[in-house]
């Protein structure tokens, strides 16, 4: 019987193998030709002017796709937990099988309220959406 680790070494080694095979290969044929407007920032067509520290972006886009990749992570790690939690129950009784998942619940819930409190998860409208907005007529 063959070892295990050798399959998975083979695995290591094509997994390296081919993106770096595949980048060598295309770095020799590609054609090369440098140009200013290769190098230059795309901004969605337009020319940027000034610097970025005049910019003022809104954090929220940002928080609000943080939040998702933390509830979209805690999504991943509860589905399979769900599916052998019955027999990890039968195996291991039920305090060893539950209190993980609710400790890791329990951490999600104390960051989403402490997310809440500091207004991460409310949407900050500005003065010029909401002129008008809140009259339905």
């Amino acid at each position: 019987m063959s070892n295990p680790w050798i399959a998975i070494g083979a695995l290591a080694v094509v997994a390296l193998a081919i993106p770096l095979t595949m980048m060598a290969v295309s770095s020799l044929l590609r054609p090369s030709v440098p140009e200013q407007g290769k190098r230059t920032t795309y901004e969605s067509g337009e020319v940027p002017t000034g610097s970025s520290q005049q910019i003022k972006f809104n954090i929220q886009y940002y928080m609000v796709a943080l939040l998702f990749v933390v509830f979209d992570i805690e999504t991943v790690l509860i589905f399979p937990w769900t599916v052998i939690y019955s027999d990890a129950v039968a195996e291991v009784g039920m305090t060893k099988a539950l209190l993980p998942m609710v400790a890791f619940i329990g951490i999600l819930v104390v960051g989403l309220g402490w997310a809440w409190r500091n207004g991460a998860v409310q949407w900050v409208r500005s003065p010029r959406a909401t002129k008008g907005a809140d009259t339905y007529e």
